[in-house]
């Protein structure tokens, strides 16, 4: 697994072949978010360092969004209710491209 392109570049830091987090903007208070954080649009060009000709390999993308509130924020917000603290409030949405199979 490569990481080839993320958002904030300049501000986030790899740290044991890791990526920072992009950071959080969701107030889950108001169940809001602001759109503020990672980059509108990625683009790369990439080539598999490891590419073997000689051996099977299957290539595909996959991006992961900034954090959004979860449904439970909205229905805390809209019922006045208090969830309770073991229930996940935000959300990362996650996409997966459709993979590109090599054969040899």
């Amino acid at each position: 697994m490569y990481d080839v392109a993320w958002g904030d570049a300049e501000k986030r830091k790899v740290a044991n072949g890791k990526l920072a987090p992009v950071g959080n903007t969701v107030d889950v208070a108001k169940a809001s978010w602001t759109n503020t954080i990672g980059d509108p649009e990625l683009a790369t060009v990439w080539t598999d360092p490891d590419f073997n000709p000689a051996q099977r390999a299957f290539y595909y993308a996959r991006a992961i969004e900034i954090p959004t509130p979860r449904w439970t924020a909205y229905d805390q917000l809209r019922f006045g209710i208090k969830m309770p603290t073991e229930v996940p409030m935000t959300q990362l949405e996650r996409a997966w491209s459709s993979p590109i199979w090599y054969t040899p």
